[in-house]
Order: C-alpha cells, then sequence, then structure tokens
C-alpha cells in the first residue's frame, strides 16, 4: 500500500465515515498549506505557523468552501453536504458552528478526492482557494 497515494476504490472509501474523510482531509488540506507556504519563500518557523493556523482554522476553511461551492462537480457537492451535515461531538470553544460545519465539509471533500486519487483536482482546487 502506497499512504501517500492510496487510489482507493469508490467502495472502499464509502466505507468510512464523514468524520473520517474529514480527519484525513484535514491533515491533506494541512499539508498542501505548509507546502504552499514554504514554496513561498516563507522559512521563519513562527511566522510559518501563524500563516498555516490562519489558513486552517475553521473560520478560514469555511470562506475557502463558500469559494469552492461553485467550482464542485455534483459528486463533489455531494461529500461535501454529507461532511458538512455529519454529526460533530464537539465544537471548539470560541468557534461559530456552521463556520465548523463547513469546515467538516471541506475537510471531509479534501479526504475523498485524496483517498481516490484525484490529485489533480485536489491542486484545482486548492489553487482556486488561494488564488487572490
Amino acid at each position: 500500500m502506497d499512504y501517500f497515494a492510496p487510489n482507493m476504490s469508490l467502495a472502499e472509501v464509502n466505507r468510512i465515515s464523514m468524520l473520517g474523510l474529514a480527519h484525513i482531509g484535514d491533515g491533506v488540506y494541512e499539508l498542501m498549506t505548509r507546502a504552499m507556504l514554504c514554496r513561498g519563500g516563507h522559512t521563519a518557523i513562527g511566522e510559518l505557523h501563524r500563516l498555516t493556523v490562519s489558513f486552517v482554522k475553521a473560520p478560514a476553511q469555511a470562506k475557502a468552501a463558500a469559494k469552492l461551492l461553485p467550482l464542485l462537480t455534483e459528486e463533489e457537492a455531494a461529500v461535501y453536504k454529507r461532511g458538512r451535515n455529519a454529526h460533530v461531538h464537539g465544537v471548539p470553544q470560541g468557534t461559530d458552528v456552521g463556520e465548523y460545519h463547513a469546515a467538516t465539509g471541506l475537510e471531509a471533500l479534501f479526504g475523498y478526492l485524496y483517498l481516490r486519487g484525484r490529485r489533480e483536482r485536489l491542486n484545482e482546487l486548492f489553487g482556486a482557494i488561494m488564488e487572490d
């Protein structure tokens, strides 16, 4: 098994809960963010951490999800909505519930695409988020 590129079948991915997909998607999204920041020339660890957190916290991910919604295929939109509507077992203090659900939907989508081996689509969507 190649854990960097699992290329799981649809049946295998469908056996994973939405929160499980969000769990892996959170890591994928953060890794992509870290790679973008390092490639952008950010070298001070404090700055890297601060910038990473600013991109991966729930409010920023909710804005990213809103930006992506018009670009999603039917399949991707369905995954996002299922992730957004997943029953979470708590919301971090100081986080808006709606933003947290939207962020969970985005993470579930990124987890789904990653596990399905759709790296090109991940890069396309991440690029659309990071425009501007």
